[in-house]
């Protein structure tokens, strides 16, 4: 079993993913240096995986690299819905945005890599669970349900297998559906841990705990962490965010995180079936095959970094659940992140200025499809040098016409929390009670600053190491997140997600100062 991150979620139950609670570890070595292979994929989730494994069937010496543990983020906290469901208007939007031949290529692309998942597990024997299922788009009110019917139709029209019903098989009342036959799911962990053991050997590895800090295109490209450097003819990266600023890609798209709930209910539920919600707060649902009994129960999305006190968001999902279900008991609860690209797709492809960098982001909540389309498209543009959706989905695309004033209004908010961050008054030290945090002042340098429940503090640079912006507290997860481009770190600034790739600068009290704050100190150097 995984050891779960420290988190005060304020639930009942195991605080962590199901997934990772219900698999071992795994235990890859290192990264070591002076290390020669083809490709080096930088990010152990579903497109890095699924990126790797295609590869090498083709001949290709792959290294599969990892910060922490392969499919133990986002991958590993996903409630894994396998399917073409989406936001009530997307596929319209998608028409309004590229057209509706390039929304019909949207619309098979996402058909496709259901299909190659199921084809992967069997092609490897994976025992994941993997069912085909029906999923329902609901609605709750008759304005929604008037949405959906003209969603149904330009879905259709695309080619999606969907009609209107007119509920949903809910224990709760709704307005209509839209019901997607021969959608999947699986265990995500077990799937993902499964193809990963087909990658090492033959010239081919999976390291972890070896935290990628930089990059350089060449020939060939150098791919480096703090203690090894390794050369590769090309470098795909599949982090959620692109490390660092990896084509600009951070600044075209807005990081969100979301919560999920495991709860034992009492009504009697459809099995290999999938819900989503169509009006806002969204929520989705679905039941665990390997866990007879259980619902995961997701949503209540926020902008990262912009919401403090993130127990409220599982208290919300709590009320809904209870609300909706006639509720046993919670036994998981945990959080995600995904990537939301202001233009609504997906960026899979040549990084823009780069001859030998690839790049995997943004899948907007529904990884599981568009990470495994990833691998396809990456696999097709290094093995064969063009992919039928490398345009679609191409991170050189800039769609000023329909995306440049979202695109326009989120950077001048970021300058806007740029700003007002620094003008905020640090508050003194003494007056940081045990498991709260603050903006203060240690050293002559402004501080964030976290006291734990032992009384311990800790104590780095508020400063983003990404571009510059203030981190905020996270009081559910524990962690300090930027709210301009979504990096994340514990409270001791260690990176937990990029696109950063260093930690927060440690600060540290001086001489009189030091005895004079109260509580411990040991921490403050990062």
């Amino acid at each position: 079993m995984s050891i779960p991150q420290v988190t005060d979620h304020g639930m009942p139950g195991k605080q962590f993913s199901y997934w990772v609670d219900s698999t071992t570890e795994t235990e890859y070595p290192t990264m070591p240096d002076g290390l020669e292979v083809d490709i080096a994929i930088i990010g152990g989730g579903i497109a890095g995986i699924t990126t790797a494994v295609l590869l090498k069937q083709q001949g290709f010496k792959v290294a599969l690299i990892e910060a922490g543990r392969i499919a133990n983020l986002t991958s590993g906290h996903t409630t894994a819905h396998i399917s073409a469901a989406s936001t009530p208007s997307y596929y319209r939007d998608i028409v309004s945005k590229f057209g509706e031949d390039q929304a019909r290529e949207c619309a098979r692309s996402v058909l496709e890599s259901i299909e190659k998942i199921e084809e992967l597990v069997r092609a490897y024997g994976v025992d994941c669970d993997f069912h085909r299922a029906t999923e329902y788009l609901y609605a709750h009110s008759e304005e929604a349900r008037e949405e959906l019917r003209k969603e149904v139709e330009v879905e259709q029209r695309l080619g999606l297998p969907v009609s209107f019903e007119g509920s949903a098989p809910l224990p709760f009342v709704t307005s209509g559906a839209l019901k997607y036959t021969n959608q999947a799911e699986f265990h995500p962990r077990r799937y993902l841990l499964g193809l990963a053991a087909s990658l090492p050997g033959d010239g081919s590895h999976i390291f972890e705990g070896s935290r990628v800090r930089s990059t350089k295109d060449g020939s060939p490209c150098t791919v480096h962490t703090d203690r090894a450097t390794l050369r590769a003819e090309s470098v795909v990266v599949t982090t959620g965010s692109p490390i660092s600023n990896l084509g600009l890609l951070p600044t075209r798209m807005a990081a969100r995180r979301s919560y999920v709930l495991g709860i034992r209910v009492q009504d009697e539920f459809p099995g290999h079936t999938m819900f989503y919600s169509s009006e806002q707060p969204c929520h989705y649902i679905r039941t665990v095959p390997s866990s007879p009994g259980l619902v995961l129960v997701g949503g209540e999305d926020h902008s990262t970094g912009l919401v403090a006190d993130t127990r409220e968001n599982y208290a919300n999902l709590e009320r809904f659940c209870r609300e909706h279900f006639n509720v046993r008991s919670i036994v998981y609860s945990w959080s995600t992140q995904d990537q939301y690209p202001f233009d609504l797709l997906p960026f899979i492809g040549s990084v823009p200025g780069a001859k030998h960098h690839f790049v995997a982001t943004g899948f907007k909540g529904t990884g599981m499809t568009y990470g495994t389309l990833s691998g396809v498209i990456l696999s097709d543009l290094i093995a064969k040098g063009s992919s039928p959706y490398q345009s679609l989905y191409s991170p050189g695309r800039l769609k000023i016409r329909t995306s440049g004033q979202k695109l326009l209004a989120r950077n001048i908010r970021v300058v806007e929390m740029f700003a007002k961050a620094r003008l905020q008054a640090p508050e003194p030290v003494e007056r940081l009670d045990n498991g709260r945090a603050l903006l203060t002042e240690i050293g002559g340098k402004k501080a964030a600053a976290y006291r734990d429940g032992e009384g311990e503090l800790h104590a780095v640079s508020p400063v983003c190491m990404h571009m510059g912006c203030y981190v905020n507290w996270n009081s559910a997860e524990l962690t300090w997140d930027c709210p301009c481009h979504g990096s994340r770190y514990d409270p001791d600034g260690k990176v937990i997600s990029a696109p950063t790739s260093k930690d927060l600068a440690p600060v540290e009290a001086k001489g009189e100062e030091r005895a004079e704050i109260k509580g411990t100190v040991v921490r403050m150097k990062a």
